[in-house]
């Protein structure tokens, strides 16, 4: 996703984009195996539906026709923070429900659509192509079926996530590698697909909650389905099995995901599993020296545990800082200018994701200044807004990413946290 929303912005800038691709294309939305975690639960958050609808007008509705849902937050989700349900939102908070798979399908097929826009499927990076001092990216070299070719280019995204080999090239070119910042968590989750009556739209969510280190969801979504995903963090390890499905949802602190579990038939062939080890941060901006013409987003910068689902809309948001450095039209320094302009977006998931995690007792890793004194007051906040309809809409939002956290501290929140 952190390439094709990158893709869409260059497109506003250069006549030519072109997007390699390791995987082949499935025909239709289905999990390929560059994204592990396809298999899974996934929620694009407020912040990114909208920013991908700006750049993709009419994606929205293209994700209903493709069989996506639109829930009412209200009346459909079911979430269990600190020892209850939260509360119906103030107002109406509307949601969209797809597999993975889909929602970067129709990102992918409206990006492929735009003039100038040419994807490589079955395509492998291989290495820069630079000057000879490495100090200007002039390309790239891939290799596809085999052949080995040079690509020239104006500008080079990397968007390769997690195995991101840049600080390496980094390292191997005479730059600093950039400082990496991990902590680690140990987060596995498990999912199986369960068939889904007509008309049931309901969404179960329960996190994992320090000191509770098992969560559980089961998301709605395309084909008449419940995506069902159970994770452990630590020493906590989800059912690897269908038949331990049960037993482990059982454990959760609402009924409902073991009810579904027991109730309805499996339609997927086994259980899926994906390891999430830890947190992890490039801090890309603190380098003195980068190369012209590169710049790193997405997973290749910054990942954060999945189940706070925050990796699609940090990825969107870091799209428009991209697109606002392009439309400048000055791209001296772009590398560098586009890391500072995202420290601000993935500041602020990191502080979420990390500060949450760091409330585990086996969690290693530093966590985000002033961590324990706001995780308290949120604390309150959030048991509070399992009552409170204006508090649990402005945790939602901000949860969501489209407000920041320090809304939760404005007077009105702040005293409907306190308050006796």
């Amino acid at each position: 996703m952190a390439g094709l929303l990158a893709a869409r912005v260059l497109t506003d800038a250069y006549d030519e984009v072109l997007v390699v691709e390791r995987d082949s294309i499935p025909s239709t939305p289905a999990p390929r195996r560059g994204v592990p975690q396809g298999h899974h639960v996934h929620v694009l958050l407020e912040a990114g539906r909208a920013t991908i609808c700006d750049l993709f007008p009419g994606y929205g509705e293209e994700l209903i026709d493709a069989g996506a849902l639109i829930i009412n937050v209200g009346e459909d989700l079911e979430q269990y923070e600190a020892g209850g349900l939260l509360a119906s939102p103030a107002t109406r908070m509307e949601m969209y429900c797809a597999s993975r798979p889909l929602l970067e399908g129709v990102v992918r097929d409206r990006l492929t659509a735009l003039d100038g826009v040419e994807l490589r499927e079955e395509c492998q990076f291989v290495d820069y192509r630079t000057d000879d001092s490495a100090a200007r990216v002039e390309g790239v070299r891939i290799r596809e079926r085999g052949d080995t070719e040079t690509v020239p280019a104006d500008l080079v995204v990397d968007a390769t996530g997690r195995t991101s080999r840049t600080p390496q090239w980094l390292a191997d070119n005479g730059y600093e590698s950039p400082p990496t910042v991990e902590v680690d968590i140990d987060f596995t989750y498990s999912t199986i697909r369960i068939d889904r009556p007509p008309g049931d739209r309901r969404m179960l969510f329960a996190p994992q909650s320090a000191p509770r280190t098992h969560g559980g969801a089961a998301f709605p979504v395309e084909g008449g389905e419940w995506l069902v995903t159970l994770g452990g963090m630590h020493d906590t390890d989800p059912p690897s099995t269908v038949a331990g499905f049960e037993s482990f949802a059982d454990e959760l602190p609402i009924d409902g995901i073991r009810e579904l579990v027991a109730e309805r038939e499996v339609v997927s062939d086994g259980v899926d599993r994906y390891p999430f080890p830890s947190n992890r941060r490039r801090r890309y901006a603190a380098l003195d020296g980068f190369p012209e013409n590169l710049v790193v987003t997405g997973d290749a910068i910054a990942s954060f545990n999945p189940i706070y689902g925050q990796g699609m809309s940090v990825a969107a948001l870091e799209a428009v800082q991209l697109h606002h450095l392009l439309a400048s039209g000055a791209t001296d320094a772009i590398g560098p200018r586009f890391f500072a302009a995202a420290e601000d977006v993935v500041d602020i998931a990191w502080s979420m994701a990390v500060g949450a995690d760091s409330e585990f007792e086996a969690t290693t890793g530093p966590a985000p200044t002033g961590a324990g004194l706001f995780n308290r007051y949120l604390s309150r906040l959030v048991s509070r807004a399992r009552t409170d309809s204006a508090l649990a809409e402005e945790y939602y939002r901000v949860v969501g990413m489209e407000k920041p956290p320090t809304a939760l501290l404005r007077p009105r929140n702040v005293w409907r946290t306190v308050r006796p």
